[in-house]
């Protein structure tokens, strides 16, 4: 339940204009979109999908959960798993910190701010029911519109092992609702494969 609307309409119109700037565009139906903008839109509507009930703050981190990621291009950091953490690391600070400017903006207040980002931080993944089901919403968007082009990219072998972490992550209602996406021959054979050990 919306209790702020207006509140939220512009947070979300915010997130969007931000989200605008982003200088990578995707093709859909024909028109280039800005790849965050196209992102966010998907999160939203997969989390009122997997989540029907969703609360205000959980709708809100949602929409700005890769908030402005481009101004950290993963090339800034070293390579290896260690580079990859801490470049994920600052992308959620930013992430968090862009989200409170604009809902501040917009009059929501502190509790509101410290919650969103709270969920946006991923904090307490696992115990907190709302981080997990962001968690959740964020792996199934990965697989049902990342994870093809992402497996054309690179080895069966390294494929297999981000789905195993992936699916590590998710909570047993988001792994049934994972099992129900539209995904390809292809990628029910790989999918299978991952969970099979």
């Amino acid at each position: 339940m919306i209790k702020y609307p207006n509140q939220f309409e512009k947070a979300i119109a915010a997130f969007d204009a931000l989200n605008e700037q982003d200088p990578n565009k995707e093709e859909v139906a024909g028109q280039l979109i800005a790849k965050e903008v196209l992102y966010a839109q998907r999160m939203s509507k997969s989390l009122l999908s997997f989540f029907p009930t969703a609360s205000e703050t959980l709708q809100l981190a949602a929409r700005c959960q890769h908030l402005c990621r481009w101004e950290i291009p993963r090339k800034d950091y070293p390579t290896g798993r260690k580079g990859y953490h801490l470049w994920r690391t600052k992308l959620k600070e930013l992430h968090a910190e862009k989200a409170g400017r604009v809902l501040a903006n917009v009059g929501y207040d502190q509790e509101v701010i410290d919650r969103v980002q709270f969920l946006v931080l991923k904090k307490q993944l696992k115990k907190d029911a709302e981080t997990q089901a962001l968690e959740d919403v964020i792996c199934l968007v990965f697989l049902e519109f990342y994870f093809e082009p992402f497996a054309a990219k690179h080895t069966e072998e390294k494929v297999i092992d981000i789905l195993r972490k992936t699916w590590r992550k998710m909570s047993e209602a988001g792994q049934a609702a994972a099992l129900q996406l539209p995904l390809s021959k292809d990628a029910i054979t790989i999918v299978g494969k991952a969970l099979s050990v």
